[in-house]
Order: C-alpha cells, then sequence, then structure tokens
C-alpha cells in the first residue's frame, strides 16, 4: 500500500518517516515549510513530493499537522483523495470536535500512541532512555475507526503498529473513548497533578530542603506508590499514609473533580485545543 504522509518534516512527521522508512509501504512525504523538507533529509534522508503526487494512488494518507489545523489541511486535502481512502488522524481532537470534512466514500481512522508505561522491563539504555516511544522502548497504542468498512480498521492498525513501533500491546477504541483519554485522563488530569507535584517539589525546596534530597524522595515515592496504587504490586498503605490521603484529597481536589469528564467539559477542552 502507499502511503502519504501529510506534514512529513514536523517533529511528529519525522518520528513517523523515521519508522516507515524500510518498512513494507511505499510513502510519499508532504511537507510545506523549506525548514521542514530540510529537516526531512537531514534526519531520514528522504525527499518530499507535491501534494497531489503523494496523494495519486495512495491508499492511506496520515495527518501529522497539528490539531490547530488538521481543519483547514484536510478541507484542501479530503476532496482529493480517491474513494476508499484511509485517512488517519494522531489525535481524537479534531475528529472529535468535527473538523474531518463529510465525506461518505472514504474512511476515517484515529490512532495515539500510549507512551512506554512507567514500569516496564527495558534492559538497554535506549529503551530505558526512549520516554515518548517510537524509537526503542515498546508502548501501546490505542485505535478507532470513526467511519468506513470494518475491514479498514486492521489496515489502519497495521500502520499505526508500524508508525508506533515497537508495540507492547494494541487496544480498539471508539473517538469518544479516546477523547476520554486524551485530553481527559493524560492531559486535563495526569498532567495537571504533575504539574502539581512539580509545583510541590519547588515548594518544599523554597522552604529549606534540598533540591536533589526532595527530587530523590518525590520520584521513589511516585514509583512504589504508584506501583501500589495500579495493581503493580500486591500492597496497602500504612494507616499512616491513608489518613493523610483522607486529610489531603479534601485540600487539594475539588469534591466535583471527576465533572471533567462529562461530555461537555471534553467537548469545551477540545474545543479550546482545537
Amino acid at each position: 500500500m502507499k502511503i502519504a504522509l501529510i506534514g512529513a518534516g514536523g517533529k511528529m512527521g519525522t518520528r513517523l518517516a523515521a519508522n516507515l522508512v524500510g518498512s513494507d509501504y511505499e510513502v510519499a512525504y508532504v511537507e510545506v515549510s523549506d525548514a521542514g523538507r530540510a529537516r526531512l533529509k537531514e534526519l531520514v534522508g528522504m525527499d518530499c513530493v507535491p501534494l497531489d503526487d503523494a496523494l495519486a494512488g495512495a491508499g492511506a494518507v496520515v495527518l501529522a499537522v497539528p490539531d490547530t489545523a488538521i481543519g483547514k489541511v484536510a478541507a484542501v486535502l479530503v476532496p482529493k483523495v480517491a474513494p476508499g481512502t484511509i485517512v488517519i488522524a494522531l489525535d481524537a481532537a479534531a475528529p472529535y470536535a468535527g473538523h474531518l470534512p463529510e465525506r461518505a466514500d472514504i474512511s476515517y481512522f484515529v490512532t495515539h500512541p500510549c507512551h512506554p508505561p512507567i514500569f516496564n522491563d527495558e534492559t538497554t539504555p535506549e529503551g530505558r532512555n526512549d520516554h515518548f516511544g517510537g524509537v526503542a522502548a515498546r508502548q501501546a497504542i490505542v485505535s478507532a475507526l470513526m467511519q468506513g468498512p470494518e475491514a479498514h480498521f486492521a489496515i489502519g492498525e497495521g500502520i499505526a503498529r508500524t508508525i508506533w513501533a515497537p508495540i507492547l500491546r494494541s487496544h480498539r477504541v471508539t473517538v469518544d473513548q479516546m477523547a476520554m483519554l486524551e485530553p481527559g485522563l493524560s492531559e486535563t488530569v495526569c498532567a495537571t497533578l504533575m504539574v502539581a507535584m512539580k509545583s510541590a517539589l519547588d515548594e518544599v525546596v523554597r522552604r529549606g530542603v534540598d533540591r536533589a534530597a526532595a527530587r530523590d524522595f518525590l520520584l521513589g515515592h511516585m514509583n512504589i506508590l504508584g506501583a501500589v496504587v495500579m495493581d503493580e504490586v500486591p500492597g496497602i498503605f500504612s494507616d499512616a499514609c491513608n489518613k493523610a490521603i483522607m486529610n489531603g484529597t479534601p485540600r487539594i481536589l475539588r469534591d466535583d473533580w471527576l465533572g471533567v469528564f462529562e461530555p461537555a467539559e471534553i467537548a469545551e477542552s477540545i474545543r479550546r485545543i482545537t
């Protein structure tokens, strides 16, 4: 199958291009900026082609462009693709927000990486230091067939397994569920709480604790507490820890904080993102 990679010279595009080079797919690379074309040539050794040339004969089109640009790019691109083409988005935000043009004779497929997990069995320095994924560390992925024949899910998943390789697990979800995962779970909740933990670290340092000691203490406790909470290891918290959680929860979290997963709040978050 021929794949057209749109935005091939961007940060995400070059990551995907590196995994597509040498794969079983024929790939045509598209990049509008001179800097992006130069970056693709330097990092991957590939040249770009005009959009129409890339789309000619392509069975799939991968949109490696920012969420804020997908609507404009898709408006130009989608009318040009052949019937039966699989258009692949790398995030649920723009598809969820309705930024993909209506066209009944093509498929829309959405895929996103989970990134390498905190608890893993990577044994090489390259694997341990591949925090984003797609290079040396195995990661899970989530994918959704937004529209199109069921057979296109397997084709889209095959492309997803290539661009996000090496793969730990592959999960099938819906676009709505993917939107709950991101921005809901991963960004609105997890990233916010991670930033809060960094702010707490900065505060204890401001109050006199040595930074290296505080950082080691926090990261070590994130490891063991996370392993217990996420059922990575059997165990229970001490009575003192449980009491600290009871005291900390109303101090740190609003009573209605789980409302961030309500459809209206997810939709508003995505509207701001896109």
